[in-house]
């Protein structure tokens, strides 16, 4: 989701510009970018311990 069109009911200017709290606070949370988890790092996790086995069970006896 993207603030570009979204207006302010508060100030009633863009929230993209944060021209007062509750449009930064809007701001913030359309653009939240927190620790995530995609279906892609953990298959390349899984896919590493995985290589990881393999080469251990092959190099101890």
């Amino acid at each position: 989701m993207s603030c570009e069109h979204l207006i302010c009911a508060h100030c009633a200017g863009p929230v993209v510009e944060g021209r007062c709290p509750a449009c930064r606070a809007a701001r913030a949370e359309v653009h939240h970018h927190g620790p995530t988890i995609t279906p892609q790092l953990l298959i390349t996790v899984a896919l590493l311990l995985l290589m990881g086995l393999l080469i251990a069970t092959h190099v101890l006896p």
